[in-house]
């Protein structure tokens, strides 16, 4: 399988990386198919350099994209990348207010709760008086 990803390259605390077309079992800085641009994110804003036509070639043969090269790639315009981790947001003081009458409904519920979990209670307490009288018969 062809993945399309980043190899580091540069001096430590400076990175950059080369944008590379690998198999998915070498390692991230070792060998790969074709080298097909350039990425650094130290520069501000950061620099891209990429082979439009040599990408759009590897995707045609079935290479996979990781998700940063995806996402350099959608800001070349070269592909739609789509979102693939949906985050929780809970800057919505809507949602604040649909959760907090929830919180006091589980909050009523509790009590009424209880009264079967002591009932549980009693119910082991034979089964260990069993286990105890085993143990003296053994």
């Amino acid at each position: 399988m062809i993945r399309i990803r980043l190899a580091r390259v540069g001096k430590k605390g400076h990175p950059s990386y080369r944008i590379v077309v690998a198999e998915v079992t070498a390692p991230r800085d070792g060998s790969y198919l074709e080298w097909i641009g350039n990425y650094d994110p130290m520069e501000d804003p950061p620099v891209t350099t990429l082979k439009n036509e040599r990408a759009a070639h590897w995707l045609s043969m079935g290479a996979i994209p990781s998700d940063a090269v995806a996402r350099i790639m959608s800001a070349n315009g070269l592909m739609e990348r789509t979102p693939t981790q949906k985050t929780a947001t809970t800057k919505n003081p809507d949602a604040a207010a649909v959760a907090a009458p929830a919180a006091t409904a589980t909050a009523a519920e509790a009590p009424a709760e209880e009264a079967p979990a002591e009932e549980a209670v009693a119910e082991e307490a034979p089964a260990e008086e069993e286990s105890t009288d085993e143990a003296a018969a053994e």
